[in-house]
């Protein structure tokens, strides 16, 4: 499944930037740091009330978080470390501009709210997509040094997550049918998770913030968590019903 706006919009603009990067051997590491302080950027520049250039700020940081893989694959230097790192500048991204919504809005409590919303709905949108291809989390490797405390970063942030959802389907699908299975695993839930990724969310970041109205962004992400809601409960349902049909080993 593809995220439509990123597959469409932000990943060619950076394949140009991996173009220009590409021949000056930069690391990809350093073009998440830079990802992180265009982010961060945009939201020192929302907590200051210039708008559009937070807009564009965060949008800019877009495209660099689409490039550092690109750049990764294409280098050869796919790193754990890189991939740690990433997540985690995202994490730290998404809360400063939700601090500067709060400081811009004044209003605290709805900026965390619409926070925590958003990293539940993309840790939905990770292990979603994940469970429906099969893949099961990649053993690590014994690291050190940094890649090591990124690393137990990661586990803190991200991965009670991950071990939530995988053991909830897992309680749920014991004993299902191949039947029951697919229909859980639905593609069409499978594409709405897909196209609340990141690049989408931070597009909308920019459009309600352009418009003078960031915490507009904060009641959206409050919005898609409860359509996430609504998504668990059709899957519940079409299993019920693939149950009902009198496929056998049916969940208990």
């Amino acid at each position: 499944m593809q995220e439509w706006l990123c597959e469409h919009t932000f990943r060619p603009a950076a394949h140009l930037v991996v173009l220009a990067l590409a021949p000056l051997r930069v690391p990809p590491p350093a073009v998440v740091l830079a990802a992180g302080g265009a982010g961060i950027g945009g939201a020192v520049e929302l907590a200051r009330g210039h708008v559009v250039a937070a807009a564009l700020l965060v949008q800019l940081k877009t495209v660099l978080d689409n490039a550092d893989g690109q750049l990764a694959r294409l280098s050869g230097r796919v790193t754990l470390l890189g991939r740690y790192l990433d997540s985690e500048v995202d994490l730290l991204v998404d809360a400063a501009l939700f601090a500067a919504i709060g400081w811009y809005a004044d209003a605290p409590f709805a900026a965390l709210a619409g926070f925590a919303a958003l990293t539940a709905v993309l840790s939905l949108n990770f292990n979603v997509e994940r469970l429906y291809r099969g893949a099961a989390p990649a053993p690590q490797p014994d690291v050190h040094g940094v890649t090591a405390a990124l690393g137990r970063a990661y586990a803190l942030a991200y991965g009670w997550q991950d071990t939530l959802v995988e053991r909830f389907v897992e309680r749920r699908l014991r004993g299902a049918s191949g039947e029951a299975r697919a229909a859980y695993h639905d593609r069409m839930t499978v594409a709405v998770f897909a196209n609340a990724g990141m690049s989408t969310q931070l597009a909308a970041f920019g459009v309600c913030v352009g418009l003078g109205h960031p915490l507009v962004f904060a009641w959206l992400t409050l919005a898609e968590l409860g359509l996430a809601a609504l998504l668990v409960l059709r899957r519940e349902l079409l299993v019920r019903d693939a149950v009902l049909e009198g496929q056998p080993g049916g969940i208990a």
